[in-house]
């Protein structure tokens, strides 16, 4: 009953990585090329090969070596490379393009009741 329960969590676990992998693979596919080299990060072919090597051993092989070689790399794009290119990018994915400062309301500028 021990082992069942294990098995269990380490499908859970299995699960929680291939989920990373793919919204690492699918964030990576989102960012525009030349974002990838304002960033002076490698390249977007890199990552998306880098990553959709990730998904596929996590759905193919089950051996935890690789696999934790591709949650290492969803884990270096989520916490290194993510942030530089949503800040060469201007901000995102669902973020207002334009002009504007970080004072600005919904309704326009905000100048502190002055």
């Amino acid at each position: 009953m021990l082992m069942q329960g294990f098995a269990g969590f380490l499908g859970l676990l299995y699960l929680a990585m291939v989920i990373l992998a793919v919204v690492a693979l699918v964030m990576a596919a989102l960012f525009r090329d030349d974002a990838y080299r304002a960033a002076n990060k490698q390249n977007k072919g890199f990552w998306l090969i880098i990553l959709g090597i990730a998904v596929a051993v996590n759905l193919l092989v089950p051996m935890l070596f690789l696999q934790l070689a591709g949650l290492v790399a969803s884990i270096v794009f989520f916490v290194d490379v993510r942030p530089a290119l949503k800040q060469v990018s201007g901000g995102g994915f669902g973020r207002r393009r334009g002009g504007g400062s970080s004072s600005d309301g919904p309704y326009g500028p905000y100048n502190g009741g002055r």
